[in-house]
């Protein structure tokens, strides 16, 4: 799988049925370089404490210990570890309890590809996100906010002067609609903006990011869409 941005992550996965397990590892090994197979929830937290991994898969009912207590002890001791859990029915007490957790996901076994996947990628996001401080427009471009530089598919885009700091303007505003006037003051701080430079600026730029991603809010500004 090329490009893959779970490569370079360490999963746990915790599940106690044999045969649950065995279908699933044959798809988790495939896409993670490494992972780590726990059989119960004590074995699960032992080997959290000595493998520190960066995304745990569960199973909610186990014997001797749950899913959700084993949760709640790593969560004492990791906030960034990304969470998603298992169980064969949608438990709303579990799931209640769970939440306060800030899990990323609650899925109801049998497991699909086509649905953890996309779960997985949103871990790889938010891992990244904490690591980095960047702004994710998909699962494979993303801007690092600190070294202002564009990511896609592994790659550093090139940008403009005035690209790459529209680009910063817009992710370190990226909650908010930013003001033409404010577009103005900073990338045309010593000169008058036309409309026609602004369009040509933000039409380069688009092209250098996923569909979408830079929106125009009529007579407003313009607002980054992110994951």
């Amino acid at each position: 799988m090329s490009n893959n941005p779970l490569k370079n992550l360490k999963l746990l996965y915790v599940e106690d049925e044999a045969n649950v397990r065995k279908y699933a590892l044959s798809y988790f090994n495939r896409i993670f370089e490494t992972t780590l197979v726990a059989k119960s929830a004590l074995e699960a937290l032992n080997i959290f404490k000595s493998e520190k991994p960066h995304i745990i898969v569960t199973d909610i009912k186990m014997e001797e210990m749950s899913g959700l207590e084993l949760l709640k002890k790593i969560r004492q001791e990791d906030k960034k570890c990304q969470i998603v859990v298992l169980s064969a029915f949608l438990d709303t007490k579990y799931l209640l309890e769970a939440i306060e957790l800030n899990l990323v996901k609650y899925l109801t076994k049998p497991i699909k590809h086509e649905d953890i996947y996309p779960v997985l990628l949103k871990c790889a996001n938010n891992l990244r996100e904490l690591d980095s401080d960047s702004i994710s427009f998909s699962h494979e471009c993303y801007f690092k906010i600190k070294e202002k530089v564009l990511i896609n598919k592994n790659e550093e885009i090139k940008l403009s002067n005035n690209e790459r700091t529209l680009l910063e303007l817009l992710c370190i505003n990226k909650d908010r609609i930013v003001s033409y006037e404010e577009i103005e003051n900073i990338i045309w701080y010593d000169s008058i903006m036309s409309e026609n430079a602004l369009r040509t600026l933000v039409k380069k730029l688009r092209k250098k990011l996923p569909k979408d991603s830079l929106i125009n809010i009529s007579k407003l500004g313009y607002k980054i869409r992110c994951l």
